[in-house]
């Protein structure tokens, strides 16, 4: 029986503001943008400043078809819209979509609100490849494309947010970020959405120590998220939305620490693609580092690093 490829590829990672600099450049330093592929089609979530190398790489191979959702419109998961490419391209056919908005405004008015003097030199109408832009309530299923489905919820962060759940061929993959939990109460709405899921990429921004510091920001810890994966028994667990303060020592301490919680937890990096298969082994890392200065645990499985070409 062949297997249908699906597959999710980091192209910002970070949360809130993006990082350059020697100290980000393991785990990356651009914000929330991820590249998936349910077989022929493709999904895009989130448009952070990692939107604009995977437009580069997409419209190199001609024009695209794809449906970009967004969790929210804080400004660190939309400033690489503008940059994207095949926003400009009359050939691409692009759907935005988000599930926070409606009723008080629309996705459109947001990314409008965005590109607007003082604060932009073009408006949103110089996008020629004229997308198309959907509003839902967070909680309703999408069916964007044949076989896929996507089910979503509202998520506790300012202004409203969105969590998804991506379940094509079998499998399933949950993008959760930007959801600030209350502390010794797991999510009943996150748990059902992620209950029993492959992959589940979740808002890692801060540990529980720092945590009280940062109470109405909007953000969970990679502890909340370990907790969440067992209870919900999701097979993989991926810490997302590293905070501008975590640099890749702090990161790789973190990881280690997941792992003695939950073997096999990694911690997003613009260099990967992970394959999301139905399996009861964890992921293995294959990484552009030597093994010795691989960050990550060695585990069963498949993942593909991005070559430095594609990440340009």
């Amino acid at each position: 029986m062949t297997t249908a490829a699906f597959t999710v590829s980091f192209w910002g990672v970070r949360g809130s503001l993006s990082c350059p600099g020697s100290e980000y450049v393991r785990y990356g330093g651009n914000t929330s943008c991820l590249e998936v592929r349910c077989g022929p089609h493709l999904l895009i979530m989130d448009g952070g400043t990692g939107m604009r190398p995977l437009g580069k790489k997409l419209i190199a191979n001609g024009p695209i078809d794809a449906d970009i959702f967004f969790t929210h419109t804080h400004l660190d998961h939309i400033v690489g819209l503008p940059f994207f490419a095949p926003l400009y391209q009359p050939a691409c056919n692009l759907r935005l979509w988000a599930g926070h908005l409606k009723p008080r405004t629309t996705l459109k008015e947001a990314l409008a609100g965005m590109m607007v003097e003082p604060l932009f030199p073009v408006p949103i109408d110089v996008f020629a490849s004229r997308p198309d832009y959907h509003d839902f309530v967070a909680g309703d299923v999408l069916t964007p494309r044949p076989g896929i489905t996507v089910r979503t919820t509202p998520l506790n962060h300012p202004h409203g947010a969105t969590g998804y759940r991506i379940d094509f061929d079998g499998r399933s993959l949950c993008y959760v970020t930007d959801c600030e939990h209350r502390p010794g109460t797991l999510d009943p709405l996150i748990l059902d959405l992620v209950k029993g899921a492959d992959l589940f990429i979740y808002d890692a921004t801060y540990t529980d120590a720092e945590f009280t510091k940062y109470v109405g920001w909007g953000h969970s810890t990679w502890q909340e998220g370990v907790r969440l994966a067992d209870a919900a028994k999701v097979k993989q667990l991926v810490l997302f939305h590293h905070d501008p303060g975590h640099d890749d020592d702090f990161m790789d301490k973190v990881v280690a620490e997941a792992n003695k919680l939950r073997p096999g937890t990694i911690a997003a990096r613009e260099v990967l693609e992970l394959s999301v298969y139905r399996a009861r082994y964890a992921w293995r890392a294959i990484s552009i580092l030597p093994p010795k200065e691989h960050p990550f645990p060695s585990c069963g499985g498949r993942m593909r690093s991005l070559s430095e070409r594609e990440r340009a």
